[in-house]
């Protein structure tokens, strides 16, 4: 699929990497992909997502939060708020160069952030999540055991996913102020909730708790035994292929 690298401002200023991937002919809305917590662009989930959604005429920008991946900024600067003001400044661009995004997908804490920025991006019309937390603090249990030095000191360094990030005590702030149900509440637009029930990393009553509180148009899909970060090609591909025929709907 044809792809085009890119970088803009994000919510400190630094500059974001990002890759907009197109169909070959005008595509028929654009889509904005948020990847999932002290992840890239490039996991294979997002990858292979976006190149599902271009096959269905979709084009995607995906890009790299602050701190993460090829984008620059410090990550131990960042947090919950400044995420979704990087996926604002990620539509700005997109209105400012190509068109506004019209569909929001986000995967684990990138789902979350989708649903927090939805209001702010007034074209979206259609906003898909994948295993995501019906709340941001969720994301602290994977590294509980270091919360209290967090607390004490100010910060730590942690292991996620094998890799060290330092977490401050401003991002457990910032995540314990979060009302993400009102945001839920509040989303009036078309929502698809995509969550495994065998979920390690984020539990499916979390999806419960997102569709509870969300109005309709909603729907739920099942990836039945698919792992967190949708590993299997297969399941990747399920996912991409459900949001891609669910927002024909929503985007026509």
């Amino acid at each position: 699929m044809p792809s085009e690298h890119a970088s803009f401002p994000g919510a400190h200023g630094s500059l974001l990497a990002a890759r907009l991937d197109t169909p070959d002919a005008a595509p028929r809305a654009f889509a904005l992909f948020a990847h999932c917590f002290t992840c890239n662009k490039d996991i294979f989930a997002a990858s292979r997502i976006s190149q599902a959604l271009v096959e269905h005429g979709l084009a995607v920008l995906r890009f790299d939060f602050t701190g993460l991946g090829h984008s620059e900024g410090e990550f131990a600067n960042t947090n919950f708020s400044s995420n979704v003001a990087d996926l604002v400044a990620a539509a700005d661009w997109l209105r400012d160069t190509k068109q506004p995004p019209a569909l929001l997908i986000g995967h684990s804490l990138g789902g979350a952030a989708v649903l927090a920025a939805a209001q702010a991006i007034p074209e979206v019309r259609a906003v898909a999540t994948i295993g995501a937390p019906s709340d941001p603090s969720h994301v602290a249990g994977l590294f509980r055991e270091h919360v209290p030095e967090i607390e004490a000191h100010g910060e730590a360094l942690v292991q996620l996913a094998g890799r060290p990030f330092r977490i401050r005590r401003e991002f457990l702030a910032d995540i314990g102020q979060q009302n993400l149900r009102e945001k839920i509440a509040g989303l009036g637009r078309a929502l698809l909730i995509l969550h495994s029930p065998v979920d390690a990393t984020v539990a499916i009553g979390n999806a419960t708790g997102i569709f509870v509180n969300a109005q309709h148009p909603k729907s739920f899909v099942s990836l039945a035994d698919a792992d967190h970060l949708l590993t299997r090609r297969s399941d990747a591909a399920y996912a991409a292929n459900m949001i891609a025929a669910w927002s024909e709907r929503y985007l026509a």
